[in-house]
């Protein structure tokens, strides 16, 4: 019996030494479709800027792909932009974003978009620029509320694993990568 005591404290003690070390690092993965999915899941949400200058309303949730650019999330969204109390019209929108953890919230959330192209027949050039902050700023307020993947305390292993021990995250094609690790 001493010496299986014996054995299972030399387990214990190589065990944290390498979780200290980093050799027990380990890495877990959320795709694209599941992200997508807590998307479609948010809504639409609809903003006015400017005193009813400018009111953008996002008719759809935005469609993501990860990891074009490198490290980023493509964004397409199609929106209504309604300029100077004018009818709404199209915009297809294109941008980016980063991505942020938040621990109190246990959730991930796009940071940081940016309307890299706007595209619309019915806004004028001299708005399109002024079209582009509004853009941003709604898609900031939309993702800045809305998460686009929550880690839940009743989920997968992998999930209640990192809630305790997630360390960083990326952005790789197709997915992303949570980094779990002790230390």
């Amino acid at each position: 019996m001493p010496l299986k005591s014996l054995f299972a404290a030399l387990a214990l003690a190589t065990a944290s030494l390498s979780w200290a070390a980093g050799l027990l690092e380990k890495e877990v993965y959320f795709s694209e479709a599941d992200i997508q999915a807590q998307i479609d899941k948010n809504g639409t949400l609809q903003k006015s800027y400017g005193k009813g200058m400018i009111v953008v309303t996002l008719l759809e949730p935005p469609k993501i792909h990860l990891g074009t650019p490198e490290g980023k999330a493509a964004v397409a969204a199609r929106l209504q932009v309604s300029l100077l109390g004018n009818p709404a019209v199209p915009v297809d929108v294109l941008g980016t974003s980063g991505l942020r953890y938040d621990d109190n919230a246990k959730a991930f959330f796009l940071e940081n978009p940016v309307a890299e192209s706007v595209q619309s027949v019915g806004i004028p050039r001299e708005y399109e620029a002024m079209a582009r902050q509004a853009i941003t700023q709604m898609m900031s307020a939309y993702f800045r509320s809305k998460p686009v993947h929550v880690l839940r305390e009743d989920g997968s292993l992998q999930e209640r694993t990192a809630r305790w021990l997630l360390r960083s995250i990326r952005i790789e094609p197709g997915r992303v990568a949570a980094v779990l690790s002790p230390v």
